[in-house]
């Protein structure tokens, strides 16, 4: 098991202080390792993970009966625990970022200039990368084997309910480092739950710290975006939409629409509120609540959605920009995919939102018009995943418009360069 770091206030300050230089040492054996290097060291991680499975177990265990006795929701306790298939899913998410084309050196673009000058832009490693998060033990494989394909050294607070779980899989991320002969630096874990580390990585570390990437509830990551003084990869909140078009086949909207809130409620990607045509209340209206229902998902309804829907709770204006993160959904009938488009723009956190119809007119008006940075059209929310995009994983979905949006996976840890190539030229 972790060994706390358990001392605060300056000890932890220095201690954050030396974690930045290390990760700085790495970043440059880290950005010129060749791809073969990082693949191996990728490919020995997933079978330390698998190897490990009951260690990661064990301590996960630990981390869960920790939160029972804490109180936590079941929302947070279904993103904590772990099991052998979300175990064995980590590895294979692991293995297939292997498989990924390697950014680092790519060119973007080239094009030669009348004076003969040859310019290239080129991928390259951001730098060293601050990964916040809470409850998820599988942001520690994730974050860290991302980081590691775009050539990022990493530095990983997990939330201090999953420290356990979280340590044991850091461990088999530095089993594959050291397979690979690369620095053990690369990735390392924050051994504290003392909240002045997560205040050093904001600052910045002394400047060591390229970029921060927060993942967790609305709370931390409005606490990292109002605080940190570098560079941001986030998203507020996942309040996202499902619509219902006039022309949308019953069974399939019945079925996406279970999916979208129903197969796990604590994503990001978990359907808020779900949007129903008005023109089709009659026939759709009904049995989407009733499979909800029955499923086991509580329906916060509006007035119109009530009179024809009676098993439901009266919807409150904060229904509309709720995350809940649980089984519930605020349900609301609109005129049309003009109605949805401007209930979505209103309320909308910009992270997902989905169409189901088979009128063109609808689906293209809906995404030319949405600015949100995932839509999907007859598809579930739950689609809204870097590793579901052919990502291998993500560290988050980002919702902002600088640089990252939407997944963020191998090619959004990478910046760019220019290189210049003459043949003598002077500027006149």
């Amino acid at each position: 098991m972790l060994k706390l770091h358990e001392k605060s206030g300056d000890d932890t300050v220095a201690m954050m202080a030396d974690i930045g230089r290390r990760a700085r040492a790495a970043a440059r054996p880290l950005a010129i390792a060749t791809t073969a290097a990082k693949n191996a060291a990728l490919v020995a991680m997933a079978e330390a993970i698998v190897a490990r499975e009951q260690d990661i177990l064990d301590a996960n265990a630990i981390d869960v009966s920790n939160g029972q006795e804490s109180g936590l929701s079941a929302s947070f306790m279904d993103r904590l625990k772990l099991n052998p298939a979300r175990i064995r899913a980590m590895a294979d998410g692991i293995k297939e970022i292997a498989e990924l084309r390697d950014p680092v050196g790519d060119v973007i673009a080239a094009w030669d200039r009348p004076n003969g000058l040859h310019i290239e832009r080129v991928r390259t490693p951001l730098g060293v990368v601050g990964v916040i998060y809470e409850s998820r033990p599988n942001v520690t494989a994730d974050a860290g084997a991302l980081c590691l394909k775009a050539g990022n050294p990493v530095i990983l607070r997990g939330g201090s309910d999953s420290l356990n779980s979280s340590a044991t899989i850091h461990a088999c991320l530095v089993e594959g480092l050291k397979a690979a002969g690369l620095p053990e630096d690369a990735i390392q874990l924050v051994p504290t739950a003392d909240r002045a580390a997560v205040g050093e990585m904001l600052k910045g570390l002394g400047g060591t710290l390229d970029v921060i990437i927060p993942r967790g509830g609305k709370s931390l990551v409005g606490r990292v975006q109002s605080e940190a003084r570098v560079p941001v990869f986030a998203h507020l909140e996942g309040i996202c939409h499902l619509y219902i078009d006039r022309s949308a086949k019953l069974d399939m909207a019945v079925r996406i629409a279970v999916n979208a809130k129903m197969r796990r409620t604590g994503v990001c990607g978990a359907a808020e509120t779900l949007l129903v045509d008005r023109a089709v209340a009659s026939t759709h209206l009904v049995p989407i609540l009733d499979a909800l229902r029955a499923a086991g998902c509580e329906i916060h309804a509006d007035a119109e959605v009530l009179k024809a829907f009676s098993n439901a709770k009266p919807a409150t204006d904060l229904d509309w920009v709720t995350e809940y993160l649980d089984a519930i959904i605020a349900v609301k009938l609109v005129d049309g995919v003009g109605g949805a488009i401007e209930h979505i723009e209103t309320f909308s956190s910009h992270h997902t939102e989905a169409i189901v119809a088979e009128d063109a007119r609808s689906i293209e008006k809906f995404f030319n018009e949405i600015d949100s940075a995932i839509l999907l059209h007859n598809a579930s929310t739950q689609f809204a995943d870097g590793g579901e995009f052919g990502m291998g994983a993500e560290i988050g979905i980002a919702t902002g418009k600088m640089h990252a949006r939407g997944p963020v996976g191998v090619e959004q840890l990478t910046s760019f360069k220019y290189r210049v190539r003459g043949s003598g030229q002077v500027r006149p």
